[in-house]
């Protein structure tokens, strides 16, 4: 690679004395929080500087959980995001924002066009799994290249944060979920915590337990654990909402709460910090879980993109299926069972 924009070492040395400093994802949710590790890096590299992030608008609210950001922008993408040209508005004010260095690990192109006209002296890009589009490489001042599909994706970013020369270990995330939304649950979830959270649906039917086998699971859990209090929730999406209804239906018992869309991003994650454990698909409440530091059973479908989004360690355990139409399969209730139990069991 003999162009000299592919150099990635220097530019934390070229910028370290920013004074205004943005991270620029596009992602929604998963993406957002896995994010949360490289802002902390960023806050102690740059301890002077004013720190921004730009996100979906629809998860901004996560990012309350990171107070010392200084600044969080919201980009339309859900349900669908703007034309090319509808951004024009955006660049003028990241233009006029006067940003000294701008940051982005995904490698997207809109996300890639943005922080190339932003403006900004210093422009730090991951380039994308396929080489991008042939402009890619002008939008930045400095690439760095990093493996895709090998690793937690917030491992993945502080791995191309110390190519471009970032000092510090890679840091844990420690959430600083506001009190207010903590003593919402308090008072919505009838406790203090110690719950088993259940997240039985994904935004597609293909990355969930078939209804039949996720009543099946949560009727097993009741019977194993009967002094456990369960609670289910689910997001304010029509689709969730009625399977919320027939799965409640099907259930041999009745959890100690069901919330169908009552609880926003901070509530959820205030809800699964006081959890002793998670249960549920490929999802957002997975990340959230992840976030808080909560052990969690996933079941995933096969893919080759799977290493960016599976939690590894102790405290996480996973099952993998095949995608089907009506749900995933080969995944048997009695492994799920053994891995509750013993997480539970870890946790006291």
């Amino acid at each position: 690679m003999s162009d000299k924009l592919t150099k990635t070492p220097g530019f934390y040395d070229e910028s370290r004395f920013a004074r205004r400093v943005m991270l620029l994802d596009l992602g929604f949710l998963g993406d957002s929080i896995h994010l949360l590790p490289a802002l902390r890096i960023l806050r102690q590299a740059y301890p002077e500087a004013e720190l921004h992030v730009m996100v979906s608008e629809h998860v901004t609210k996560i990012m309350e959980v990171a107070p010392w950001v200084d600044k969080v922008w919201g980009y339309p993408r859900f349900p669908r995001g703007p034309k090319w040209y509808q951004d024009f508005g955006r660049i003028r004010r990241l233009r006029a924002a006067n940003f000294d260095a701008v940051i982005n690990l995904n490698g997207s192109d809109r996300s890639s066009i943005l922080t190339g006209l932003s403006g900004a002296r210093w422009r730090l890009g991951r380039r994308p799994e396929d080489g991008g589009p042939a402009f890619w490489s002008t939008m930045f001042t400095h690439i760095v290249e990093h493996p895709y599909k090998t690793e937690l994706i917030s491992t993945q970013r502080w791995h191309c944060l110390k190519k471009a020369g970032f000092p510090g270990a890679q840091p844990e995330v420690h959430p600083e979920i506001p009190e207010a939304a903590r003593r919402s649950v308090r008072e919505k979830a009838g406790g203090a915590g110690g719950w088993i959270h259940i997240s039985p649906f994904t935004t597609e039917d293909y990355k969930e337990l078939p209804p039949g086998q996720i009543a099946e699971v949560l009727d097993q859990l009741h019977r194993r654990f009967p002094g456990e209090k369960i609670i289910l929730t689910c997001s304010g999406h029509v689709r969730e909402k009625t399977k919320m209804s027939a799965l409640l239906a099907a259930l041999n018992f009745q959890p100690w709460r069901v919330f169908a869309g009552e609880l926003d991003l901070l509530e959820l994650a205030a809800l699964l910090q006081s959890s002793r454990l998670h249960l549920g698909g490929d999802s957002g409440g997975l990340h959230v879980a992840w976030m808080t530091g909560v052990p969690t059973v996933t079941w995933f479908r096969r893919y080759d993109g799977l290493p960016d989004w599976q939690p590894v360690g102790d405290r996480y355990r996973s099952v993998i299926g095949e995608r089907t139409s009506e749900g995933l399969t080969d995944i048997r209730t009695p492994q799920i069972m053994a891995m509750a139990e013993d997480l539970l069991k870890a946790s006291g």
